[in-house]
């Protein structure tokens, strides 16, 4: 993943910034969604009342919204990015940053079929972060 920014994606940018009053760091396209890294503090702006604009821009879109809020701190980073999920705990060893998932329901949902999840959520990271690899353990 990396951070060039083409036009489609500043549209998209221009497009939440509008929608929302929110300020945005990134914009992430995938096959299934896109992604939004929004700055420090935005979070409850970018979402909107009830997640009306979410709602809004998955409309617009046609595809699923999710909304992460940038922090300057790496675990707290990868945190804001697995949420909803939550994990027991988390450390890092030189560039590894080992999860400990709280229960095997939230360690399938972290991996995804074949490490999907875990690679997207890698990749992420590592836009902002030198980090080497995410383990779930």
């Amino acid at each position: 993943m990396s951070r060039v920014l083409d036009t489609g994606a500043l549209q998209t940018i221009a497009l939440f910034e509008q929608l929302t009053g929110a300020g945005v760091r990134d914009c992430i396209f995938t096959d299934q969604m896109v992604v939004f890294v929004v700055e420090i503090g935005e979070m409850a702006k970018a979402i909107g009342k009830g997640g009306q604009h979410v709602r809004q821009l998955e409309f617009k879109l046609k595809k699923r919204v999710k909304v992460v809020e940038f922090a300057e701190d790496v675990q707290k980073f990868i945190m804001n990015v697995i949420a909803p999920l939550e994990v027991a705990g988390m450390r890092q060893e030189g560039g590894i940053v080992f999860l400990d998932a709280k229960d095997l329901k939230t360690r399938g949902l972290l991996i995804g079929r074949g490490a999907s999840n875990l690679r997207f959520f890698e990749g992420l990271v590592k836009r902002y972060f030198p980090i080497d690899e995410l383990k779930v353990v």
